[in-house]
């Protein structure tokens, strides 16, 4: 970033990685540039957007135009999210309400390359409304009648001020190219490489690079610490409380814990870094109930696309087909991959369903996009208990107000009661939205609720009135509610299964040696293995994570189910890498000993030695070196057949069938037209360049610079594994774009 000698005409500031702050006062552009997870938390910590009051009317200061990143992702995470920072220009400074002093008929500016104004002003779009017609909520659930869709319609449009707008009514958008382009005011805007920004203003400019570092990442704007939780037969784990614009919490969001397992109500933003502050892997999550669309409660649906299996995915279809349109309109995919990423597991709408004993029953709650409040079940020793998750609901007084006259009487009136008698369910635990204004809930709707605990959240109130805490209160992140107490001991089944499929040989009483050795506890940060140092365990890791720190410069990240120390033999008792934990985590402690006695005996030493060998290169690729479990790396390994190329040798790619791994050697991949499109060695790969470009079949030869050797995978195979079809969609992406810049 080069500085402007004349500061106060034209300054940027990097406000966080990949995230940077340029303002032209006297142009009157203030220009936020990248809008990843949370971009609007950031701005609000630094003070660069602030509450303002004018002509007796309080509102905030903050960006009107945003750049927009080139790339879809960086290191695995979504560059443009940028549905919030439009709804805070458009809202909370006033640009788009009537009479407001902020409105001055100018709209909120996007720019960016074509693709990613496309798949913005789509999920934009997607995030408003939802499903957009009566004849989308049938198709998308054949259960939903007419008369139901008509009266979904009828609130959407009442939220919607009656008529549903394309983004271009409520936005301007500029589409760079290979020219600089004026964007207002004197201000011009030119690319200068992938990703890296000119901006010129008189006689100053600004250059503003977007990429991140290989190993950094987009940061989330609070810290929430180390929890270590217990895994109970019923209990409600509190991940959220906040709202968009709440710098301080994670947004609204619960996890439920049912028989040892996992289960998420919501995946907002920087959902990684609270999984990881409570000491669990995204490989660890058996599925996530999702609520609606908006990206508070959506944004980090992208992290369950980082595990290493397709996740299973609870909302009843109309939820599932508006965020499937959302998602896949940012991430520049067809609707249909959304089953790629997710096990689709569609919900009835107003009765229980069994999840494994686990009963869910979802119901239609009023918002703007199509919203399912939850009510969770498990039978206990005398009685069902019961949670209830209401994340984004309507204040009945604003209800009352679109449904009624003032006689009380019209159509629909009878959907305020419906609503009223349906928020004040009577349920052990309650947690519910207090938002307030024409979307969100109020406290006073649960002056009534006869509910044990009320638990207010999606707010960025901080405290209280002496009053509403008769009624409930705030939960922290990491606190937990019991509804059911564990008095079986889940997480060793767990180990069973995993020691099971390590060793299917092994007799009933060989297993049971291993599982009588300790299950400890390891702090964030503990080192297992220290590089040098004589194994002394095997670690069997049962919850949280673990970076293995290779020579390469790549940290391999391993996750429950993940077996430590496979390998080691007579002739392999020393650490080669540093492994230490990054979280809480949870591990099966077996001595060296006992271990290697009875592989030895079962006589898989050499098959455990080949299998290290695989597994090392699969895990020096940066494809393959995250959220990938042993279990995983153990089925890739036996696909892997090993090819060998002389130098000067070369081969065609015209389609995307099979996937190649450098073991050794370097070659060039080439476009059909001659153009070099990367020069790859030993850990890198090819064979996904036209994997998800519109330009289909489009012919790429790789060219051997060197004597070298190839591993060959099936396609197939890596597609089935969800983070690294998400990594493929952005390195094909990357190696496609840079053809152009």
């Amino acid at each position: 970033m080069n500085n402007s000698t004349v500061a106060n005409l034209i300054e940027a500031h990097k406000v966080a990685p990949g995230i940077y702050w340029v303002e032209i006062p006297e142009a009157k552009l203030y220009i936020l540039c990248g809008c990843p997870a949370d971009a609007v938390k950031h701005l609000k910590k630094r003070g660069l957007i602030a509450p303002i009051e004018k002509d007796g009317v309080k509102f905030e200061t903050g960006p009107n135009v945003i750049l927009l990143s080139d790339l879809l992702t960086q290191n695995g995470n979504l560059s443009n999210l940028s549905e919030f920072p439009v709804l805070q220009m458009l809202y909370l400074q006033g640009l788009l309400i009537p009479n407001h002093p902020n409105n001055t008929g100018t709209k909120p500016l996007l720019i960016g390359n074509e693709k990613q104004l496309k798949a913005q002003m789509e999920y934009i779009f997607r995030g408003n409304y939802g499903l957009i017609s009566k004849e989308e909520i049938m198709a998308a659930d054949s259960l939903i009648s007419e008369e139901l869709a008509e009266e979904i319609m009828f609130l959407k449009l009442k939220f919607a001020f009656g008529k549903i707008n394309t983004p271009d009514k409520l936005l301007d958008s500029i589409c760079l190219g290979e020219q600089a382009e004026h964007i207002r005011n004197g201000v011009y805007i030119k690319r200068k490489d992938l990703n890296v920004f000119e901006f010129s203003y008189k006689e100053q400019s600004i250059t503003i690079d977007l990429n991140l570092k290989p190993n950094e990442s987009y940061e989330p704007p609070y810290y929430l610490g180390y929890h270590q939780i217990r895994r109970d037969y019923f209990a409600i784990l509190h991940t959220g409380e906040g709202d968009a614009w709440d710098v301080h919490r994670p947004c609204m969001a619960s996890i439920i814990i049912f028989q040892g397992k996992i289960y998420l109500i919501d995946a907002g933003p920087d959902l990684l870094t609270s999984l990881n502050a409570l000491g669990i892997s995204i490989n660890e999550v058996a599925g996530i109930f999702n609520t609606h669309a908006h990206d508070d409660h959506f944004a980090g649906l992208t992290c369950f696309v980082r595990s290493d299996h397709r996740i299973k995915y609870y909302a009843s279809p109309a939820i599932r087909s508006s965020v499937a349109k959302k998602l896949c309109a940012l991430m520049l995919q067809k609707e249909e991959a959304f089953e790629k990423f997710f096990d689709v597991q569609d919900l009835k709408l107003n009765q229980w369903n069994d999840i494994d004993g686990l009963e869910v029953m979802p119901c239609l709650s009023p918002h703007p996009v199509e919203t399912n409040i939850f009510f969770f079940r498990a039978f206990g020793e005398d009685r069902y208990y019961t949670y209830a998750h209401f994340a984004d609901i309507c204040a009945l007084k604003v209800l009352k107000k679109m449904v009624m006259n003032e006689q009380g009487e019209g159509k629909y009136a009878y959907l305020y009661q419906k609503a009223k008698e349906m928020y004040l369910t009577t349920t052990d635990i309650k947690k519910v939205d207090i938002g307030g204004g024409m979307i969100h809930g109020e406290i006073e709707d649960f002056v009534e609720d006869k509910s044990r605990k009320i638990l207010f959240a999606h707010t960025s109130r901080q405290q209280l009135t002496p009053k509403e805490q008769e009624i409930g209160t705030f939960a922290h992140f990491g606190s937990t509610d019991v509804l059911v107490k564990a008095n079986y001991d889940f997480v060793r089944e767990r180990a069973y299964k995993y020691l099971r499929f390590y060793f299917p040989t092994f007799k009933e009483h060989e297993i049971d040696l291993m599982l009588n050795s300790p299950i400890l506890t390891i702090s964030m940060g503990d080192i297992l293995y220290k590089k040098g140092n004589k194994y002394e365990y095997v670690y069997l890791v049962l919850s949280g994570s673990v970076e293995i720190i290779l020579d390469s410069g790549i940290t391999n990240t391993l996750t429950a189910g993940s077996l430590l120390g496979f390998h080691i033999d007579r002739n392999d008792l020393y650490a080669k890498h540093t492994c230490k934990t990054t979280c809480y985590t949870s591990v099966l402690s077996i001595p060296v000993e006992q271990y290697l006695m009875l592989i030895e005996k079962h006589h898989l030493v050499n098959d455990f030695d080949l299998l290290e060998q695989s597994i090392n290169l699969l895990s020096n690729t940066s494809l393959l070196s995250e959220n990938i479990s042993l279990p995983t790396y153990f089925k890739l390994a036996k696909e892997m057949v090993l090819q060998k190329f002389y130098k000067g040798e070369y081969f065609t790619i015209n389609d995307s069938s099979e996937f190649y791994i450098i073991k050794s050697g370097k070659v060039d991949l080439l476009t059909s037209y001659g153009s070099r499109l990367a020069t790859l060695e030993a850990g890198n790969f090819f064979g996904v360049e036209n994997l998800f470009s519109e330009r289909k079949n489009e012919e790429f030869e790789v060219f051997f610079m060197e004597n070298s050797e190839v591993y060959q995978i099936p396609m197939a195979v890596i597609l089935n594994i969800p983070i690294a079809c998400w990594k493929l969609v952005e390195i094909a992406y990357q190696r496609s774009e840079s053809l152009y810049y």
